[in-house]
């Protein structure tokens, strides 16, 4: 046979073969299946390769690089912001930093992303991250029941207490009366508030009003602790954060007095921020995995570790907040994140730390230690999400 007609053959043999697979490879490529890094690892692409334009994307990260928080990196303002520390601060902080993750793989870093630094009030999203644990487990049935048909430490006594609910404290509409670790919820007094200080108000009824108040949610992560029966870090470390394979390095730190009796042992409570020292110090790597998980819906692989009527609540903006779900900020109004999706949500900490997830665009974004003025962290996110070509 002719050199040149057997070439012929053996090509159209395989053109026929590649059309009869490529049906079933069609399909396949229509509805591949998320990436989900490793522990140690997490795989990388180039823009182009997962739709987005390079060019666009270096500008944006280069608008991030340029626009750092204005705080000290010694953190010697932190009690005249907030007041009297109860617990540890670190001797310094990192540089800003931040990841962007699209489709599942990262396509930009910058800074130092692996620096354990506190991360401030994200910790409220981690810890609704341990309630929605809670409610997978159905430790807490019902988030529309009162805390205090579970939780008997005195904390839920009174008439008014006794009616808070779990989802009025996930809203940070609980209205809870009390102290914690010294610390009222009234927030008044300039010692113990720094600047954040207020004046007397009259309390309302529970989920009736809204108010972002460090002393309540501290009582809803003890009474997270009591329904569990261990510490939160233990929860949130087995939990969460091994099956999604964060790093050794993060820590939910307490303060110094914040021991409180567990049948009979001395078990440490931790804070859903670092207003007064300790919370959570962690990377921006090991954050970019806990967005990557609420983007992902609560799954990790074929693992459920937040379920999704729990997501759903926690994307569902309250009654009475600014835009707020269950301890996540939302832009269903164009208001956290003008210009943004109004399905995009995310978590926000001082100083500024902000964990930002856009699920139409299939996009997580780390940036920490960013500046806190004129939106630039919609302005950076909107210059993300302008690189994306398709």
């Amino acid at each position: 046979m002719d050199p040149a007609m057997r070439i012929q053959l053996v090509a159209a043999s395989c053109s026929r073969c590649l059309l009869l697979a490529l049906p079933a490879f069609s399909l396949g490529a229509q509805t591949p299946a998320p990436y989900f890094p490793p522990k140690g690892s997490w795989e990388h692409r180039a823009p182009a390769e997962v739709g987005m334009d390079a060019d666009k994307l270096a500008a944006a990260v280069a608008f991030a690089t340029a626009h750092p928080t204005d705080w000290p990196k010694d953190f010697h303002t932190q009690e005249q912001m907030f007041g009297r520390l109860l617990g540890p601060m670190p001797p310094t902080r990192a540089d800003t930093n931040g990841l962007v993750i699209r489709r599942g793989y990262v396509v930009a870093e910058f800074g130092d992303v692996a620096a354990v630094d506190p991360t401030y009030s994200v910790a409220k999203s981690l810890l609704s991250t341990v309630a929605g644990v809670a409610v997978r487990d159905h430790v807490i049935p019902d988030l529309d029941a009162p805390v205090a048909k579970l939780v008997h430490d005195g904390g839920y006594d009174g008439e008014h207490n006794r009616a808070i609910t779990w989802r009025q404290h996930l809203q940070q509409e609980s209205e809870w009366e009390g102290s914690m670790f010294g610390k009222s919820h009234d927030f008044v007094d300039a010692a113990e508030f720094g600047s954040g200080a207020r004046k007397p108000r009259p309390l309302q009824p529970p989920g009736s009003f809204y108010e972002y108040n460090d002393v309540r949610i501290n009582r809803l992560a003890l009474s997270l602790l009591r329904v569990f029966g261990r510490a939160v870090p233990d929860v949130f470390a087995a939990e969460v954060m091994a099956p999604i394979g964060a790093s050794d390095g993060w820590r939910w730190v307490p303060y110094d007095n914040a021991l409180v009796d567990l049948d009979g042992a001395r078990v440490a409570s931790v804070s859903g921020g670092t207003r007064w020292g300790g919370g959570v110090w962690i990377s921006s790597w090991d954050l970019a995995r806990i967005g990557y998980l609420w983007l992902r819906e609560g799954q990790w692989g074929e693992r459920v570790i937040v379920p999704p009527d729990y997501v759903a609540a926690a994307r569902t903006p309250s009654a009475h907040g600014p835009d707020y779900g269950l301890l996540w900020w939302l832009d269903t109004k164009g208001r956290n994140w003008p210009g943004l999706p109004g399905n995009a949500f995310g978590a926000r900490g001082a100083g500024n730390n902000t964990v930002f997830v856009a699920p139409d665009q299939d996009l997580v974004i780390v940036w920490r230690w960013h500046s806190g003025r004129d939106n630039d962290d919609a302005k950076f996110f909107a210059m993300v999400v302008a690189a994306i070509a398709k």
